[in-house]
């Protein structure tokens, strides 16, 4: 058992002094602190979310169900604190981010290594997003060993697999006997969902904030998010409900 040191205080055990100090805006305009915390609050929203997926992938690969089902509930939840951000995001009018647009230089959210790596794990790879990272970078690395790594549709083929399911359909046709397996998808779904969720929320914030111009670091901006909105990172478990 580790012993607590005696002093730590609040703002040791959270290293605060060097979490707050990670906010440097690069112009003078009020808003652009609320955008960059935004975005930082994301990334560590992303850091946990990996962190569950990691766990839940080990579980469901043991057969321990139960607790696996908690990490993906845990995921989705966070997901929808991350969609309801956006709502925050928009209070920036898009006089107010024309104000410091240019300090963002060619950086861009498309570069987020870790919201590609979630992607990965859950099962979308698309290895085309490895370009958008330097070979021997540590987002070009993660990324290489999430494309390469079983994902988290690969472990609910393998419970499936293992507990003698012929399909998802079939999984759902007689859920009372294949209910462990009928639990998880309903969690992956979740997932999916929210996802969904997410990226359309995106989509109507970047409308609102900056139209239909393109997005900083030459991204289509909204046109691009757009195109995603019929990404599923499970399309097994959406197309088996219209066979039910």
């Amino acid at each position: 058992m580790t012993a607590h040191p005696a002093g730590m205080t609040y703002a040791d055990y959270l290293h605060l002094p060097t979490l707050l100090s990670a906010q440097q805006p690069l112009s003078d305009r009020h808003d652009e602190l609320l955008f960059i915390v935004i975005h930082q609050a994301k990334e560590l929203w992303l850091k946990q979310m990996l962190h569950e997926v990691d766990l839940a992938i080990r579980l469901i690969g043991e057969g321990d169900y139960a607790p696996a089902y908690k990490a993906l509930a845990r995921i989705s939840r966070i997901q929808s604190v991350m969609t309801l951000s956006w709502d925050v995001l928009a209070t920036l009018t898009p006089v107010d981010y024309a104000d410091f647009r240019g300090a963002l230089g060619t950086s861009s959210g498309f570069q987020s290594a870790q919201f590609r790596e979630l992607e990965y794990r859950f099962g979308l790879k698309d290895p085309k997003y490895l370009d958008y990272h330097e070979g021997g970078s540590e987002g070009h690395r993660r990324l290489t060993a999430a494309l390469e790594a079983p994902s988290l549709w690969d472990a609910a083929e393998g419970a499936r697999e293992r507990l003698g399911a012929d399909s998802w359909l079939a999984v759902y046709r007689d859920s009372s006997r294949w209910f462990e397996l009928y639990q998880l998808a309903e969690k992956l779904v979740d997932i999916d969902d929210a996802l969904a969720g997410w990226r359309h929320k995106h989509l109507l914030t970047v409308e609102r904030i900056i139209g239909n111009k393109t997005g900083t670091g030459g991204s289509a901006g909204a046109r691009y998010l757009a195109s995603t909105l019929e990404k599923r990172a499970f399309p097994e478990l959406w197309a088996l409900r219209t066979h039910l």
